[in-house]
């Protein structure tokens, strides 16, 4: 995989539509985390992505930007996650803009700074669900079987269970783990501090924190210890 992508455990999320001082930029690109991945569902715009990217780029933390809209594509990124979401209601998520997107860029694109998101979204009151119609009344075996299609038949690198705004069902999450052959497991959702990062780094390869960054930093930077050195976190 990319930039040693097999050995992140832990990733921030910021949101280039989100505010996010220069302090506590700092602090987020120096904590240890193994990456930081720019994204947002809503108002991502060139400009606002350009910026962020610019701020972060004075440290050496990996960036990655994940896509969702290609007026927000912004050269300079060690990464672009192209997320494609199975569950969608709405194809336009599933190959629509992706069509379009190579259309207009695929004669230069770096195919070897693509990594392709199989997205199973699984919080209905999630922006991301509203957004892309997902269909979220997923049995056990629809979500299994949502794993198996990124995995084995697309080879996505990364299958990414979203729960957006909401802690997931961890014993789900290691059931796809459990499934996997060559893909990466991502989970997000509801990590608000170390307890639930621990639980979600238990059960998920990767951990991906985006919210709690905005809503109680120090909480936020204490999952990177959480995930790299467990109980041992819990230290004062």
């Amino acid at each position: 995989m990319h930039l040693r992508m097999e050995q992140w455990k832990h990733i921030f999320k910021l949101d280039p539509d989100r505010d996010i001082s220069d302090d506590a930029l700092e602090r987020v690109c120096l904590s240890g985390t193994d990456a930081v991945m720019v994204g947002g569902s809503t108002g991502v715009t060139f400009d606002n992505t350009v910026d962020l990217l610019a701020r972060i780029r004075r440290y050496e933390v990996p960036c990655v930007l994940e896509i969702s809209d290609q007026e927000a594509i912004v050269p300079g990124f060690d990464l672009f996650m192209i997320p494609v979401v199975l569950n969608a209601g709405d194809t336009q998520w599933i190959v629509g803009r992706h069509h379009q997107a190579l259309k207009e860029y695929g004669a230069i694109i770096d195919w070897d700074q693509i990594v392709t998101e199989g997205y199973i979204i699984l919080n209905g009151d999630a922006t991301a669900a509203k957004l892309t119609e997902a269909d979220t009344r997923l049995s056990v075996k629809d979500v299994e079987a949502y794993g198996r299609m990124a995995d084995r038949l697309f080879r996505c690198p990364i299958v990414y269970l979203e729960y957006s705004g909401t802690f997931g069902d961890m014993a789900l999450v290691r059931r796809v783990r459990s499934l996997l052959s060559q893909a990466r497991l991502f989970y997000g959702g509801g990590i608000d501090g170390p307890e639930k990062a621990r639980q979600a780094a238990e059960a998920a390869h990767t951990i991906v924190v985006g919210n709690a960054v905005y809503e109680n930093l120090e909480l936020a930077l204490a999952t990177v210890d959480a995930v790299r050195y467990g109980k041992a976190a819990e230290r004062e």
